[in-house]
C-alpha cells in the first residue's frame, strides 16, 4: 500500500461528492483502503452517506477528512475537527502521493487558465501520447492516479494541471516543475476575506514550484501584485509578453484563437513550452487550437445573426474581454446583444459601466442577480427572470449582421447545474431559433 495512504487514519470521510470526491473515493479503494472505512458526506446530495455534518462527526468520528475544493475549509465544523486532531487532506494531495517520474506544470489565475491549459494540451498532443491534462479543468487528478495504479494507462511524461484558488488552499505534497499565473482580478470574494486574501491564495503556487513561475504581462493586477511581493526581479519569476523577441519568431498572431487576450494566453503557453524544452511542433499545435467550449465559442450564424457562447464567464474581466472581442468583430452596421446575469457572488458589477460608451450594444439582464447587476453597472436594458425569456427577447430583436453574446458574469447555479449546462441550453435554444422562419 502507498505509504501516504497507509498512514491515513480511518475512518475516512470524503467531504463533497462531485467529480473530485468521486475520484478520491475511487483512488482510496484502488489503493486498498477498505470501503467500509470510507464515508461520503454531501449536504446537497441525497445519495451521500451523510448530509448533516454534526451527525457525521458524532456517529462516524472520522480521523481523516478528504475535503473537495468546492467546500470551504473555513467552515466551523471542519475547523473544529482540525483542532481536535482530525487530518485534513484533499483529492489532489492523494493523487500527488502516487507520482513517480512525471514532470508537472500547474496553471492558475482568475481568468484565462482554462484556455492556457487547453493550449498546452494541444501542444502536448503534437508530440506525446502519454501526457495527462486535468485538475480543475476536466478530469480530476485522482482519476489519473487511479488509472495508473490499476494499470489502465502508462505513467505520463507530462502532467498539466489547472489549479483553482480552492485547490491551492489544500494541496500538501504537490510539487510543480513549472507554473504560470494568467491573470489577477476580483473573483470568489464570497469565499475570501478580501481581494488580498484571494490573491495571496493564488500566489501560493510559487512556493510549490521548483523551477520557473511565468506571469502574463497583461494579467490585470498580477504584475503590480508580484512587484509588491518583491518578486518583480526574482530570478524564479518571469514576466511574459506577446511582444517578447523570442516569441515573435513563432508568428503567434497567425493562431486561430480570436481576441488579444488569447494572444496573451498563447504567449504564456508558448513560453512555458520553451522553458520545459518541448519540441517546436508543440507551439505549432497550440496555434491550431480553435478554443474552448463555453469560452468565447463562436457558434456561427443563424438567420444572419452571429451567436457566441461565453457561458464560462463568471468574472467581470471575462465579460469585458468577451464584449470587447465581440464588439471589435461586429459586421458593419451590426448590433451586439449582450446577455448578463445568473447568480451573484459579490462581484464588482460596476466595472461593466465601462461598456456604456460602446455604441450599438444592447444589454439584456436575466436571472437571480439581474437587479443587482443592472443597478451596480448602471447599464440600461430589458430584464427577465429566466435566461429563456432573455434569449427570446434577443431572438425577436436581433437581425442580420447582429451578434448575440452570452457572457453572463454571474454563476449558473440559479437555474443550471453548471456553466456547461447553461451553455448547452443556449446552444439548444439557438437550434430551435434556426428552425423558425425569421
Amino acid at each position: 500500500m502507498n505509504a501516504f495512504i497507509k498512514n491515513l487514519k480511518t475512518p475516512i470521510a470524503i467531504v463533497g461528492m462531485g467529480k473530485s470526491g468521486e475520484a478520491a473515493k475511487r483512488l482510496l479503494i484502488s489503493a486498498a483502503v477498505d470501503a467500509k472505512n470510507i464515508f461520503c458526506f454531501d449536504g446537497k446530495l441525497e445519495t451521500a452517506d451523510y448530509r448533516d455534518a454534526n451527525k457525521l462527526m458524532s456517529e462516524v468520528q472520522p480521523q481523516t477528512l478528504v475535503v473537495s475544493p468546492g467546500v470551504s475549509l473555513a467552515q466551523d465544523w471542519i475547523q473544529k475537527a482540525k483542532s481536535s486532531g482530525v487530518y485534513i487532506t484533499s483529492e489532489i494531495s492523494l493523487a500527488c502521493s502516487f507520482l513517480s517520474t512525471e514532470k508537472i506544470i500547474g496553471v492558475t489565475g482568475s481568468v484565462g487558465k482554462s484556455t492556457t491549459v487547453s493550449l498546452l494540451q494541444a501542444g502536448l498532443a503534437s508530440f506525446s501520447t502519454r501526457a495527462f491534462v486535468g485538475g480543475n479543468l476536466g478530469t480530476p487528478f485522482a482519476e489519473y492516479a487511479a488509472d495508473v495504479l490499476e494499470k489502465k494507462r502508462p505513467v505520463a511524461d507530462w502532467v498539466v494541471l489547472e489549479l483553482s484558488s480552492y485547490q491551492l488552499e489544500n494541496c500538501a505534497g504537490m510539487s510543480l516543475d513549472f507554473s504560470a499565473i494568467t491573470y489577477f482580478t476580483s473573483n470568489h470574494l464570497e469565499r475570501y476575506d478580501n481581494l488580498q486574501h484571494y490573491y495571496d491564495t493564488k500566489w501560493r503556487i510559487l512556493s510549490l514550484t521548483k523551477r520557473k513561475l511565468l506571469l502574463n504581462a497583461e494579467g490585470g493586477d498580477l504584475i503590480d501584485y508580484a512587484k509588491a511581493k518583491n518578486h518583480g526581479k526574482d530570478e524564479q519569476v518571469r514576466i511574459i509578453s506577446k511582444k517578447d523577441v523570442e516569441l515573435k519568431k513563432w508568428r503567434l498572431d497567425e493562431a486561430l484563437l480570436i481576441g488579444q487576450h488569447n494572444q496573451d494566453n498563447l504567449a504564456l503557453a508558448s513560453a512555458l513550452a520553451m522553458e520545459a524544452g518541448w519540441p517546436s511542433q508543440a507551439i505549432q499545435g497550440m496555434k491550431r487550437f480553435q478554443g474552448l467550449s463555453h469560452r468565447l465559442e463562436n457558434l456561427g450564424e443563424t438567420h444572419g445573426v452571429r451567436f457566441i457562447n461565453d457561458s464560462k464567464a463568471t468574472a467581470m474581466d471575462s465579460v469585458l474581454i468577451a464584449a470587447t472581442a465581440a464588439f471589435d468583430t461586429l459586421a458593419e452596421g451590426g448590433k451586439l446583444f449582450l446577455l448578463l446575469g445568473g447568480r451573484d457572488k459579490n462581484l464588482p458589477w460596476e466595472q461593466l459601466n465601462a461598456l456604456a460608451s460602446l455604441k450599438n450594444v444592447v444589454f439584456i439582464f436575466f436571472g437571480e442577480c439581474r437587479e443587482i447587476a443592472q443597478k451596480k453597472s448602471q447599464l440600461q436594458g430589458a430584464s427577465f427572470v429566466k435566461l429563456s425569456q432573455a434569449l427570446q427577447h434577443a431572438f425577436d430583436q436581433a437581425s442580420s449582421s447582429d451578434t448575440v453574446l452570452l457572457s453572463p458574469g454571474g454563476t449558473s447555479l440559479d437555474e443550471f447545474k453548471s456553466f456547461e449546462d447553461r451553455g448547452n441550453f443556449f446552444k439548444k435554444k439557438i437550434e430551435e431559433f434556426a428552425s423558425v422562419v425569421k
